[in-house]
């Protein structure tokens, strides 16, 4: 079943003070959202260790997805608008797919992306989801992108976005690939525990009486902050 997908003119529109308030904050958020960006104390793990760590690298990979605020917003986006478990449970799996491929097979293979790069496309992905949320496509072009494609294909652009900050932090090749199953499995279990809390979060809101009203609102200050992602990646790019 395809996701329901309001058009911004059947959203209504609400003031714009709270999601200018909202707004303010996003540059302290951005300062902790560095995209794929590792903790200090976790890079210096993963450079100094050799042999297979299964248990610790479920640990990073679930505190990666847990604390990865794009991840997170773009998840959110993704679900924003699906009600029905079965859609939820596709959109997710798509995302998961395309995240566990390109990470695997980009550290396996030493594939690269210039991280500044990568992180702003992830930043797009963000504004891309959002932007569909408000109907933009449907309004200006007269279509409706596929929904399950876009999630496959930025879950791929997900994944390249880890695997990049990865190499940069050279790896053992000594137990690489369990070490990276590892990880990814951890992945993917802070996904459904960043998934059950918006979950949850959406289920209360949904029952509210201004749910629609507000969704507006919140799907702008979504697409603002990936403008910022964007914005601070490409920066950071250009003053390198």
């Amino acid at each position: 079943m395809t996701p329901i997908l309001p058009g911004a003119r059947l959203l209504p529109r609400t003031p714009w003070r709270p999601a200018s308030a909202l707004c303010l904050c996003l540059p302290m958020t951005t300062t902790i959202a560095f995209a794929h960006a590792v903790a200090e104390g976790d890079k210096g793990y993963i450079q100094e260790i050799t042999g297979i760590h299964l248990i610790p690298f479920v640990y990073l990979g679930a505190k990666h997805m847990v604390t990865g605020y794009d991840h997170i917003l773009f998840l959110f986006g993704v679900i924003f608008f699906l009600y029905r478990l079965k859609d939820i449970a596709i959109h997710v799996s798509l995302f998961a797919l395309g995240h566990s491929v390109t990470m695997l097979a980009g550290v396996y293979f030493g594939i690269g992306i210039n991280s500044y790069i990568i992180d702003a496309i992830i930043g797009f992905s963000v504004v891309y989801k959002a932007l569909d949320n408000l109907g933009a496509y449907q309004r200006w072009f007269g279509v409706q992108p596929d929904t399950k494609a876009a999630t496959f294909v930025f879950g791929l652009c997900h994944g390249f976005g880890l695997s990049s900050k990865i190499l940069d932090y050279d790896i053992s090749p000594d137990g690489l690939l369990p070490n990276l199953l590892a990880f990814n499995v951890g992945v993917e279990i802070g996904q459904l525990l960043a998934l059950a809390a918006i979950l949850i979060v959406m289920g209360f809101w949904r029952r509210s009486p201004g749910f629609l009203r507000h969704a507006y609102t919140a799907n702008v200050v979504m697409m603002s902050a990936g403008f910022v992602l964007i914005g601070y990646q490409l920066t950071g790019w250009f003053v390198s």
